[in-house]
C-alpha cells in the first residue's frame, strides 16, 4: 500500500477509537502504524499518521470515517456511515516473480449502517457496509463483543469479534482469474464468501484533560476462502497503533 493510503487507514482506525475517550469534540494528534499484510512475500511496514476527529450529537467525523446518527442515547447508537477501505494489492510490492505480474486491485468507498448497544457487561459493535465505487462489489459486516474497563486515567478495552467478506469482496481482493492465470502462471482460484475471527485491544492513557497517549492492536485470523488463495502465504493478519492526541 502507499503511504498516502495507509495515512487514511491510520486515521481511520485512530479517529475512530480515540473519540470514545475523547473529552472534547475535536482531537488532534499523530500516530504510527504497524500493518502486516496477508499477501505473499509483501514485508510489514511502518508508517507515520496524522489523526483527527469530531464527536457531535448528530455527526461524527473520525480520520476517513464520516457518519449521521439516526440514533444517539448512552444505550444505543445508530448511524448511516462511510468509510474509506484501503485494502488493495500493489503488484510491485511483492517479491513474488507471479504475483508481481498480476492486476492491481484497488482500495475503494463503503457505506453502511453501524450500531452500538452499550450494557453494564460490555457492548456490541457491528457494521454493516458495501463498496459504493464498484470495484470489488462486495460487502463487508463486522461483528464484535467488547467490555471496557477503567481505572483512573487507564482504560482497557479487550475484545472479540468477526469480518464476514462477500463472495466478491474475496474474489476481487484474493481471486485469481483464468486470465491472470494463463498470464502469469499463479493458479487460478475462485474465492467465496468467509469469516475472520479476531482478538483486539485498546489501551488508553489520560495524562489530563486535554492529552492521551493510546495503543490499539488487532489479530486477524484469516478464513480459509483468502488463506488458501495462491496471493496468501499466511493465516493471520495484524495491525498495531500507538501515539498521542489533544481533545478539545
Amino acid at each position: 500500500m502507499t503511504r498516502f493510503k495507509f495515512l487514511l487507514l491510520s486515521a481511520l482506525v485512530a479517529g475512530s477509537m480515540n473519540s470514545a475517550y475523547a473529552e472534547g469534540k475535536w482531537s488532534l494528534g499523530a500516530a504510527a502504524l504497524v500493518q502486516s499484510y496477508p499477501y505473499k512475500d509483501v514485508d510489514t511496514k511502518v508508517y507515520p499518521a496524522p489523526i483527527i476527529g469530531y464527536e457531535g450529537e448528530r455527526f461524527y467525523f473520525r480520520g476517513f470515517n464520516a457518519g449521521y446518527y439516526l440514533w444517539n442515547d448512552e444505550t444505543d447508537k445508530l448511524s448511516v456511515t462511510a468509510w474509506y477501505n484501503p485494502l488493495h494489492f500493489r503488484p510491485k510490492d511483492s517479491d513474488d516473480a507471479g504475483l508481481r505480474r498480476l492486476d492491481y486491485r484497488k482500495s475503494t468507498m463503503m457505506a453502511g449502517l453501524s450500531y452500538a448497544h452499550y450494557t453494564p457487561y460490555g457492548f456490541l459493535r457491528t457494521v454493516l457496509g458495501g463498496d459504493v465505487l464498484g470495484e470489488s462489489n462486495g460487502i463487508v459486516w463486522d461483528l464484535a463483543w467488547l467490555y471496557r474497563y477503567s481505572s483512573g486515567g487507564l482504560t482497557l478495552t479487550p475484545g472479540i469479534g468477526a469480518t464476514w467478506n462477500s463472495k466478491n469482496q474475496n474474489d476481487y481482493y484474493y481471486g485469481v482469474s483464468r486470465h491472470e492465470s494463463t498470464r502469469t502462471g499463479v493458479g487460478r482460484y475462485d474465492a467465496d464468501s468467509d469469516w475472520n475471527p479476531y482478538v483486539e485491544l485498546t489501551v488508553n492513557y489520560r495524562l489530563n484533560d486535554s492529552w492521551s497517549v493510546y495503543g490499539m492492536g488487532r489479530y486477524i485470523h484469516l478464513g480459509s476462502e483468502i488463506k488458501d488463495s495462491p496471493m496468501v502465504d499466511t493465516s493471520w493478519n495484524g495491525i498495531v497503533l500507538t501515539g498521542v492526541t489533544y481533545s478539545f
